[in-house]
């Protein structure tokens, strides 16, 4: 069942990057970013009480409230850079470079959290970050950072990654839905 949220997330994200590129346009990024955050508030809290998750927060451990609010950061600040690069590249630039965040978690969870990486994981992770560089190549070397779109999409895909490495160990015996609400709160 997880393999079909994953598939649903990767969805979700593809469309996300369409409609906040048309979105975005004349717009602040930051002013971008908070309105598109209090939807996501909404909706998660939302999703809260339908599912009547919400007596789970009186069981959430010191240690579990405080990954979901560092997960909580670092996804606030992985939205700030992806919205400003987004305004100032190509989506079919930008999207490649946040999404090398899969790398960045694939080596931080070995790093942090213990898990293994195998050695046809190893060849993905390779494989990933190729595909990236290939992804975000012109003629002539890789394009040239204008206004800074480029160092914004990678401070995207690493507090991305560190969303999902904190996300983990603040996810650990609280419902999905609660957590979610309480990380983007």
């Amino acid at each position: 069942m997880w393999f079909v949220f994953a598939l649903l997330s990767a969805v979700f994200a593809a469309l996300t990057s369409i409609l906040a590129k048309v979105g975005i346009d004349g717009v602040n990024s930051n002013l971008a970013t908070a309105v598109r955050t209090v939807v996501v508030v909404l909706m998660a809290w939302g999703m809260v009480c339908l599912t009547n998750a919400q007596g789970g927060i009186g069981d959430i451990s010191r240690k579990s409230w405080l990954f979901l609010i560092l997960s909580g950061l670092a996804t606030g600040a992985s939205w700030l850079c992806y919205y400003k690069a987004l305004q100032m590249g190509e989506a079919s630039k930008v999207v490649p470079i946040d999404k090398s965040s899969t790398v960045m978690t694939i080596l931080l969870a070995a790093l942090l959290l213990g898990e293994s990486v195998t050695l046809t994981r190893g060849i993905g992770v390779v494989l990933i970050a190729a595909g990236t560089f290939l992804m975000i190549e012109k003629k002539g070397g890789v394009q040239k950072e204008e206004n800074g779109w480029m160092v914004a999409a990678f401070g995207s895909a690493i507090f991305a990654a560190l969303t999902s490495i904190l996300g983990k160990a603040g996810i650990t015996g609280v419902e999905s839905n609660l957590g979610t609400a309480l990380r983007t709160g």
